[in-house]
């Protein structure tokens, strides 16, 4: 049982994902995929919930979330923007790219706007060389940027979510 002062998930969300894999071995990354999808992230007391139903100690199941880019560990903005920063973008300029986004949001590499719109996370390959330099913002494929069409993407998404 999760004794933290953390904020309290709803943690009945998960328990078929429990009640189905808890029990099959090998099946933490799929009960952690599950936990995120539902979450949005993976909150601390849904990791204590998850060790305690499948008999692993709270440390292996953090060590399993922390081990793999996939899981988060802090919930995400709207808009997760993931800058690419591979060998193509590196050199067609991705690093302008990340100072314009880090400039007109406010934001680094892993953090989320206070508005809670957009989280930044580099990494190292999108697989559309072709395209450098690249993100990705959600499942939308957004390339050949320049720092002021990032800018203008930030702002219509911006005015978007802001229903303007």
């Amino acid at each position: 049982m999760c004794e933290c002062t953390c904020a309290k998930s709803d943690l009945s969300l998960i328990d078929g994902v429990l009640d189905t894999y808890a029990a099959v071995p090998g099946s933490l990354i799929t009960i952690l995929q599950k936990a995120q999808e539902i979450y949005g992230y993976l909150p601390t007391d849904v990791i204590y919930k998850i060790a305690e139903k499948t008999g692993n100690t709270p440390a292996k199941v953090m060590g399993v979330a922390t081990f793999y880019a996939q899981f988060r560990l802090k919930p995400i903005g709207k808009y997760l923007i993931m800058l690419c920063q591979g060998t193509a973008c590196h050199v067609n300029g991705a690093k302008r790219i990340e100072a314009a986004v880090c400039e007109y949001l406010g934001i680094k590499d892993g953090e989320t706007t206070a508005d809670g719109l957009f989280t930044l996370k580099n990494v190292a390959c999108l697989g559309c060389c072709s395209l450098s330099p690249v993100m990705m913002i959600n499942e939308e494929t957004y390339g050949s940027l320049t720092p002021e069409k990032v800018i203008s993407i930030l702002k219509g998404l911006k005015e978007e979510a802001q229903g303007q």
